[in-house]
């Protein structure tokens, strides 16, 4: 079989560089490297994509050894339908490690015809770090990496404002542009690179947060062979990933401009404000993995698509969203609805494996920031408790015993707070349980036994779990709650 390189598939000429990629993973090659490859087709972007290697062990030789060409397969359910594609992905055209060869990443500063910078270097990357110095090659933090090439920039283009860059960061935190800038700015400082180029970084060049979404498995190690009988050519870096994209990006007409999704099919989003977008994925999304975890283990589900699969554990679910957490989210009702199915399909989608006990980790903090604001939410605006979040709620404390029909759980959480509910779990009164563990204002941020009727609905929940299980105990707790 032949190896895969421009040559052997007739892909020789090169686009040229209008990108330049931190990060080389699965992610951003089955996102972004996708997102670009369609603009290119659909609106004629004519955008070649050089990627860095933001660390100093990664993917750029492999890269390299295949001209930056890689197959994705995307898998998955939409509308209910089975979908496969197959795209070879081409727009990579130079791959660079700048601890092999800084020169030739400084070089990518002086290209002409560059426009964006993109990242996604993990959620700890935007990060600063102290310790690095601009005569390093390199830093070794991504914003000081940044840093440096847009300072050669500034410097080889004498600051020409319309050599500026357009910075769109992709790690998964908050503000993630905000926190970039706000890096750079303090490395301008602290390496007295000057007011001319502080303010060229100002002026000429923006920042734009986003939200991405996409599940990207990766390279199928378990599947490889066959995903190889499907090539004509030997692909030592294909990637798997669901169908579904969403991006969102913070900008305004002129980001539009510059980035004409509107003519693809392609789910990215340019708007004034990515919050509202942000609230809906973190509720829906992760909240319904966050809640379905505790109480479909209990129940004897081991992967997200048995829990919505289940003639019990489904409709649960489906309730939750679409009853209680969209009710509280301030969006078009038709929007939350749309975006709930397109979860649903994404959960159902039989090529990929979510086990219940991988999502696990950390689901205290992770209840306090995905879930408890649709339970409070819906407090507020019906009076009275949701119905499957509080059990969901009940399920979780019941989850953190640890042992469930005599095998242990997998709870995955800090040393202090498996011992907190070792110790609450000492009492056998439901109610007393109940309490300790809604008043730690440490986990939820404030006192939830001060909610009506909150404490009880949990505690009564807990019983019916313990006396009669998950299914049994949740009809006879929702015929008084």
């Amino acid at each position: 079989m032949k190896k895969l390189n421009r040559k052997n598939v007739g892909l020789e000429a090169l686009l040229p560089i209008k990108i330049v990629q931190f990060g080389e993973g699965n992610f951003l090659r089955a996102f972004i490297g996708y997102a670009f490859q369609e603009l290119n087709k659909v609106a004629d972007f004519n955008a070649g994509i050089a990627v860095v290697q933001p660390i100093d062990r990664g993917l750029v030789k492999m890269l390299n050894d295949q001209d930056g060409l890689y197959t994705l397969f995307m898998k998955g359910v939409r509308k209910g339908e089975e979908i496969q594609e197959v795209e070879l992905i081409s727009n990579i055209v130079k791959a660079v490690d700048p601890y092999a060869n800084f020169q030739d990443y400084l070089s990518l500063a002086k290209e002409a015809s560059l426009e964006f910078i993109i990242s996604n270097t993990t959620e700890a990357g935007i990060a600063y770090v102290n310790s690095d110095r601009p005569d390093m090659q390199p830093p070794s933090s991504f914003p000081a990496k940044l840093t440096v090439l847009l300072h050669e920039r500034f410097k080889h283009f004498n600051g020409d404002a319309s050599k500026g860059l357009t910075i769109i960061p992709c790690e998964l935190i908050n503000h993630n542009s905000e926190t970039l800038k706000e890096i750079i700015l303090q490395y301008v400082i602290d390496w007295n690179l000057g007011n001319d180029f502080k303010n060229w970084l100002l002026e000429s060049n923006s920042f734009h947060s986003t939200l991405v979404d996409r599940i990207v498995p990766g390279y199928p190690k378990d599947e490889i062979e066959a995903y190889n009988a499907q090539l004509d050519y030997e692909d030592n870096l294909i990637v798997a990933a669901e169908v579904f994209l969403l991006w969102v990006i913070e900008g305004g007409d002129a980001l539009k401009a510059k980035l004409p999704f509107n003519k693809t099919n392609l789910d990215v989003k340019i708007v004034d404000d990515m919050q509202p977008y942000r609230t809906r994925k973190v509720r829906i999304l992760n909240g319904a993995h966050t809640a379905m975890v505790p109480f479909s283990l209990l129940y004897g589900n081991k992967t997200v698509k048995q829990s919505v699969d289940n003639e019990f554990t489904g409709p649960f679910i489906n309730k939750a969203v679409f009853d209680e957490i969209s009710d509280t989210l301030e969006m078009d009702r038709e929007e939350l609805n749309s975006f709930s199915d397109e979860i649903f399909d994404r959960f159902k989608n039989p090529f990929i494996i979510h086990n219940l006990s991988s999502i696990a980790l950390n689901s205290i903090s992770k209840f306090t920031v995905r879930v408890l604001p649709s339970l409070l939410g819906y407090v507020k605006m019906h009076h009275k408790v949701p119905t499957n979040l509080t059990f969901a709620f009940a399920a979780l404390i019941r989850f953190y015993k640890g042992t469930w029909n005599g095998e242990t759980l997998p709870v995955q959480d800090s040393d202090d707070i498996v011992a907190t509910f070792t110790k609450i779990w000492e009492s056998k009164d439901y109610t007393e349980v109940a309490k300790n563990t809604l008043s730690i204002k440490d986990y939820w941020g404030e006192d939830l036994t001060k909610i009506d009727n909150l404490t009880e609905a949990v505690a009564l929940a807990l019983k019916e779990i313990d006396a009669n299980g998950i299914e049994a105990g949740f009809a006879n707790y929702s015929k008084k709650f």
